[in-house]
């Protein structure tokens, strides 16, 4: 009998054809599933593969008495109750290659827009009365020789951070972890303590997961820190930085601006948000392509295919039957 996947958004169905070959596969009508639908069905499923922002719950997972894998369509997994389904046995895995670099495209082009005013500049040619053109007006901020403070140099601060370097730009750091030697090398990029990191660069891009200790990672404390002409770019998860302090340092123009493609709220943006000049927003789309979503699918579908046949790779978010 094939292994049954319930599949919690209605993605383009080429990304799948592997896994449709072999698995029991079952999409919604619609554009998805809600969560009270899957709970209704859960039970009779052996795989979910779920969406970036479908939530995982103890409940769910309490009903899901056949389930052994959650395949998240997403390189975080903040959205899963990783320990309850560690302790329940369920494997979580996650899509972390194909994010990489569209991801640091975005944090790059987030960078670019906010320092030349080229979204604000964009906006203001559409209007009525327009913008003023002359020699010294509309004046931005060069990247090229200034600083960039990565904030969690996994695989997207790493493409980062290449890509910052081709701008010109020296690379500094914050992990967990120290990056080994070699790899400090490759990427040019300086390791410091995090407080230094936040009063020494012109430029600070978030790409740590969400966590309980990254939770408002930056806030009132470190606004007050940065730079006059610091930029804040957030690629990652919107509740690293307090945005109600965010609010405050744009509107006291303590910092020259911030790129963002999440918000601490998902998609219920601070209205205020929407009001300042000094910040380019984007709706998460960090990982929108056409390319990107096709990928996803093949690797979250590969993911369960592996798993079931015990073959690799499988990208493990917790380790199960230790």
């Amino acid at each position: 009998m094939k292994k049954k996947v319930l599949v919690t958004y209605k993605m383009p169905i080429e990304g799948y054809s592997e896994l449709l070959k072999d698995f029991d596969v079952t999409f919604s009508k619609g554009q998805s599933f809600t969560e009270e639908e899957v709970m209704e069905v859960i039970q009779d499923y052996d795989v979910l593969l779920s969406m970036f922002d479908f939530k995982v719950t103890k409940a769910l997972i309490d009903k899901a008495s056949r389930l052994k894998i959650v395949s998240n369509y997403a390189v975080g997994y903040d959205n899963v109750d990783v320990d309850y389904c560690t302790e329940k046995g369920i494997q979580v895995t996650n899509t972390p290659e194909p994010v990489t670099q569209p991801t640091a495209d975005q944090a790059l082009g987030l960078l670019i827009a906010v320092s030349r005013n080229i979204a604000l500049c964009d906006r203001k040619l559409r209007t009525p009365d327009g913008l003023k053109w002359g020699l010294l007006e509309n004046l931005g901020l060069s990247i090229y020789g200034k600083t960039l403070g990565i904030i969690g140099m996994g695989r997207i601060g790493k493409a980062f951070a290449l890509r910052a370097r081709a701008c010109g730009m020296t690379i500094v750091y914050n992990n967990r972890t120290r990056l080994p030697l070699d790899e400090e090398l490759f990427y040019r990029a300086t390791w410091l303590p995090f407080d230094e990191l936040i009063t020494t660069s012109d430029c600070i891009s978030l790409n740590a997961p969400s966590t309980p200790d990254t939770f408002h990672l930056i806030s009132e404390r470190e606004f007050g820190m940065m730079k006059k002409n610091a930029i804040v770019i957030n690629t990652a998860r919107g509740p690293l930085i307090d945005e109600e302090a965010l609010i405050k340092a744009l509107k006291k123009k303590q910092i020259w601006g911030a790129g963002l493609d999440v918000y601490e709220f998902g998609e219920k943006i601070s209205p205020e948000l929407l009001t300042l000049d000094n910040v380019v927003l984007n709706p998460h789309t960090g990982t929108q392509t056409f390319e990107v979503r096709h990928e996803m699918s093949v690797i979250a579908s590969q993911n369960i295919i592996h798993f079931f046949e015990g073959k690799e790779p499988v990208f493990r978010v917790n380790q199960i039957g230790e």
